[in-house]
């Protein structure tokens, strides 16, 4: 289904959209902002589903016991030793 609806834009964002169908990168000005909404809802949800799995993530962490944590020593051994290689080479 199509709503027909009205819209008011900046002389900078009129000019470029008509610049771009101009172009061909869009049959029209309709095309192109449809377009633009698209791209927002799929942005939207990918930020969506990012935070969800972070959230996640730091729950599950939260929930590890002390004990497990891994010493900073430890964990960055392997990348210091790496860029001290680098840094000699």
């Amino acid at each position: 289904m199509t709503v027909k609806t009205t819209l008011s834009f900046t002389d900078r964002h009129h000019q470029f959209l008509s610049e771009k169908v101009g172009q061909g990168v869009f049959a029209t000005q309709s095309a192109a902002v449809a377009a633009a909404l698209e791209q927002m809802m799929q942005d939207e949800q990918e930020r969506d589903v990012a935070l969800s799995a972070l959230t996640q993530e730091i729950r599950a962490r939260m929930e590890t016991p002390r004990a497990a944590f891994i010493d900073e020593d430890d964990a960055f051994a392997s990348a210091r030793a790496t860029i001290g290689a680098a840094g000699r080479a």
